[in-house]
């Protein structure tokens, strides 16, 4: 009863998309799958050092689209804790930060490199945030973050970058450190989404998984 889903609906293919789609059946080999695997953080932490801090724009959306993070408070200066789940450089911390002064924020990322960039931004405050690089399918978040502490884990394009195999382990990760009956804000790709159909043939993972030529991964989502 508590899941609530806005957003578009999945996009109806054209019949050159779809055919497509429908003749890009070759799997990457196992052999290159479980090296990309075995070198996701490395793949990310080399973006995030070829790109530095200028590849994703800052995201002013977030308080518009996700109205939760007003009506989750039981009065309007109430201070929440937020927990952002793979943070990147701040795009979406910082701004946040800026538009809400009653927010105390956790985040962390997979990638060493862009929790560096997060620390060295001017507007990083250890008074309003704390920073900490993590692999959320596999370094406990109770390490950095009380139990049962945090009003709202944000899920920003994060979950895509995951093998789907280990996405339900960073759920129940987070799960460890979100009040009960706090809330999750998810956004992500969309199946048949523009991005996914740019994808060439020699790219395809699995079902609706596929790798950008970086070795960095994404996940297309049906609702």
């Amino acid at each position: 009863g508590a899941f609530q889903k806005k957003g578009h609906s999945a996009r109806v293919l054209s019949p050159e998309e779809a055919e497509k789609l429908a003749n890009d059946q070759v799997l990457v080999s196992e052999f290159k799958q479980l090296k990309l695997e075995k070198e996701a953080q490395k793949n990310w932490d080399l973006f995030y050092k070829r790109n530095s801090t200028n590849f994703f724009k800052d995201r002013h959306w977030t308080t518009r689209e996700f109205q939760e993070l007003k009506a989750c408070r039981e009065f309007a200066d109430q201070k929440l804790t937020i927990l952002e789940a793979g943070c990147g450089v701040g795009n979406c911390l910082f701004p946040l930060l800026e538009e809400d002064l009653n927010i105390f924020a956790y985040a962390c990322d997979f990638s060493p490199r862009a929790v560096e960039y997060v620390k060295k931004n001017a507007l990083y405050s250890t008074e309003r945030c704390k920073v900490f690089q993590c692999d959320l399918t596999k370094d406990d978040l109770l390490d950095n973050i009380p139990a049962d502490s945090v009003d709202v884990v944000t899920l920003i394009f994060v979950l895509s970058a995951i093998h789907p195999d280990k996405m339900h382990l960073v759920l129940r990760n987070i799960y460890k450190v979100l009040k009960p009956g706090k809330c999750v804000l998810f956004r992500d790709y969309g199946l048949y989404d523009h991005t996914m159909l740019r994808f060439k043939s020699g790219s395809k993972l699995g079902e609706n998984f596929y790798v950008r030529q970086d070795g960095t991964r994404s996940y297309f989502f049906t609702e």
